[in-house]
């Protein structure tokens, strides 16, 4: 460290040489201080000097046997809370989040943290107004710790109509969320239409938020199904987007109309049907038509699926709006087969665990060929293998 400093390298002017004692001494001072210096920490490391003795403690293929890393406790602040913001998520979750007076942390300004749900404010006993203490969870994302000082307000309550739509807000009380069921609200509207087209749904390259907030903007499109309507003439005619553009969105579009059942599946937002879900629906029910009438005991019998899984496929195959609309995604042309379900039922009833090399296939192969022939693959190896 001293030859570089010597050799004109900008070097930290408080390294030292000292015993261990010493050294958990000099740990504490920098921590106290660390708020001084014209640059942020969120550690200090603890080295042996000698290079010889470093040779003979050694290393691992990922660190140093002869160094180690003191972190110090997040960076905590108080500032006062100047209003809870509420927004409706994909799924009509209403999501508060905290704004309040500017803030340095780690190095940031930060002046909004998520505050989760009603439960959290109300074991907080959070009120707008007040002062509360704030820190960056793991350096990163800023999260309310407390309230270090109330300012005498009721503490905040999350609205009973949605702010979006202005629909009743609806809590069931095993769970924490309070949640808008209003299929047609906006602001639901907005982040489904963004799953919708997203890579691990349907995978409509160029069709972004801010393209969609346009053609939402301009009436051009009102649900999933409209998204299959546009025109080159359309999206051209909005601003930034050139017959270029508008040709080149139209083919990702109709490119879309192809995939696997399974990518439409979880681009329709399913409450608790996530990617491999939504693969385990097609492969189960291989065309959309047999999932939308599929019972709860039915989809019951696919491995992981619980009750409320089951319940969640039901409730939304079952509802008039969302009926109305997969039945105008099937007249628009899109694919409602499963493009890997069973071609036959020669392995059916039957796990298999693939394991070492195979002959003549790749892992991936085999496992395909089994699933083919309606046999199923597991990882590990049970009493039904």
């Amino acid at each position: 460290m001293e030859f570089l400093k010597s050799q004109k390298f900008p070097t930290v002017a408080i390294h030292k040489v000292c015993s261990i004692e010493k050294a958990i001494e000099t740990i504490a001072e920098i921590g106290e201080n660390r708020g001084e210096f014209p640059f942020d920490i969120d550690g200090a490391v603890v080295k042996v000097d000698s290079l010889s003795n470093r040779d003979i403690l050694g290393a691992t293929s990922k660190f140093p046997k002869w160094a180690v890393a003191f972190k110090y406790p997040p960076e905590e602040k108080t500032t006062r809370l100047l209003e809870i913001e509420v927004k409706v998520g994909r799924t009509g979750v209403l999501t508060p989040t905290a704004i309040f007076e500017p803030i340095t942390l780690a190095g940031t300004t930060v002046s909004r943290a998520v505050l989760h749900n009603q439960d959290f404010i109300n074991d907080r006993n959070i009120a707008v107004g007040d002062l509360i203490v704030v820190r960056k969870a793991g350096e990163i994302i800023p999260e309310v710790l407390s309230v270090a000082e109330h300012c005498g307000a009721e503490t905040f309550s999350l609205p009973s109509h949605c702010p979006s739509c202005g629909d009743l807000v609806v809590h069931d009380g095993d769970d924490a969320a309070y949640r808008c069921e209003n299929l047609a609200c906006p602001a639901q509207l907005l982040r489904n239409l963004i799953h919708f087209v997203s890579r691990n749904a349907m995978d409509i390259d160029g069709l972004g938020q801010a393209v969609i907030e346009l053609l939402l903007n301009e009436e051009l499109i009102k649900n999933t199904a409209d998204i299959y309507k546009l025109t080159p003439t359309d999206i051209s005619s909005l601003p930034r987007l050139g017959e270029k553009s508008a040709l080149n969105l139209i083919n990702a579009i109709e490119k879309s109309k192809s995939n696997d059942l399974s990518k439409l599946v979880f681009g329709l937002g399913i409450r608790n049907i996530g990617q491999k879900a939504a693969q385990q629906l097609s492969l189960k029910f291989a065309t959309l038509e047999n999932l939308m009438s599929a019972t709860s005991t039915e989809i019951l019998t696919i491995d992981g699926f619980g009750e409320v899984m089951a319940e969640s496929v039901v409730t939304f195959m079952s509802d008039q709006n969302n009926i109305l609309l997969l039945q105008e995604l099937i007249e628009l042309g899109l694919n409602t087969q499963s493009q890997k379900a069973p071609t036959g039922d020669g392995l059916s009833g039957l796990t298999f665990v693939i394991t070492g090399t195979l002959p003549t296939l790749s892992r991936t192969e085999a496992t395909q060929l089994v699933e083919k022939n309606g046999g199923k693959v597991s990882g590990s190896v049970s009493k039904k293998t």
